[in-house]
């Protein structure tokens, strides 16, 4: 492992607010505790974890899937902890049911590091994850922009987490905005399966839809599309019957059906930062490490979401046609 000295120094280099002072750092294990791995975002962050891990000098537990089961989820926490983990980094799929497993953390003095979904409870050293509710703000305003009047249909994440919550609300908020713009809503949890049903059956009934915002292209987009096309309805950008599509992730499939005109944008999760700077934190919460609300140098803000706890808002741009092959994206360097 890296000596804490040098990551101190990389720390106060970047800007980053840091209080307290450190100690050497434990030699253990880190968990790994994945939400699901049947999205290609989960698959993209799973590869990132080794690489980072190594650069970092941090030994590594093999990574825990808990398939989408929040109940799995806490069991996989507590059979991290029974396997001496002294820190872990985590996917949470239920910002609340998630605080079994941050007390039992806290009871063993084990730092937790949050990725991509905010605990509504518990004590967590760090969240790492982009502004979700600008998420829902960004996908508002293109198809506001775009399309002038209709039905819009908003595919939703689970409610049960906090990003579904602040992607739904705020694209709801933006909405008002476009007063031509009608809502129909989908809640799909998360699930391919559930989208494309609900989704087929609201295209019976609505075949004028406009636009479409899917909260995680990882796993609606195909559903989505190929529900689309068996209701003669997906026409290329350009097209006057084209459906206005925006999705969140910034997966390579997202990339190839912007460049083929079946959607129109997405916004890109940084699947590879929210590697990196969970483990960045969580090797810092090892060493003693604290932070403060503020800039960083890597393009993020660290704000406060409760007395506590605070989160790392990664920047998460809007891609388009217009920027689709930027190398710097994500998407465009996954083999």
């Amino acid at each position: 492992m890296t000596h804490i000295k040098g990551l101190i120094a990389a720390v106060v280099t970047a800007g980053i607010g840091l209080t307290g002072s450190a100690h050497a750092a434990d030699a253990g294990k880190v968990g790994l505790g994945l939400p699901l791995l049947t999205s290609p975002f989960w698959q993209s962050y799973n590869n990132y974890l080794p690489v980072y891990a190594k650069q970092m000098g941090l030994d590594i537990l093999a990574p825990v899937n808990s398939n989408g089961d929040p109940v799995q989820q806490i069991t996989d926490m507590n059979n991290l902890l029974n396997l001496g983990a002294k820190g872990i980094v985590v996917g949470p799929l239920d910002s609340a049911a998630i605080s079994r497993a941050l007390d039992a953390s806290t009871a063993r003095d084990v730092p937790v590091v949050a990725v991509d979904v905010a605990p509504t409870q518990g004590k967590v050293a760090m969240v790492v994850r982009a502004d979700n509710r600008a998420y829902g703000s960004k996908a508002c305003d293109y198809i506001g922009e775009n399309v002038k009047s209709g039905k819009v249909v908003q595919i939703m994440g689970d409610l049960a987490s906090v990003n579904g919550r602040d992607r739904s609300e705020a694209f709801r908020a933006c909405l008002k905005k476009y007063p031509g713009l009608s809502l129909l809503e989908i809640p799909a949890a998360w699930k391919g399966d559930v989208a494309a049903t609900a989704l087929d059956s609201l295209l019976t009934a609505n075949p004028d839809v406009k636009a479409i915002y899917m909260q995680a292209g990882g796993v609606y987009l195909s559903p989505t599309l190929q529900t689309l096309r068996r209701k003669q309805l997906l026409f290329k950008a350009g097209d006057p019957k084209h459906v206005v599509i925006v999705s969140n992730d910034g997966i390579p499939q997202e990339y190839d059906a912007i460049r083929r005109g079946d959607i129109d944008a997405t916004i890109s999760q940084p699947a590879d930062l929210y590697a990196k700077y969970g483990l960045f934190y969580i090797k810092a919460a090892l060493a003693g490490q604290t932070f403060k609300p503020g800039p960083t140098d890597h393009g993020s803000n660290i704000v406060q979401r409760a007395p506590g706890i605070l989160e790392d808002q990664l920047p998460a741009p809007l891609v388009t046609k217009a920027n689709v092959d930027d190398k710097t994206l994500w998407g465009n360097t996954v083999k």
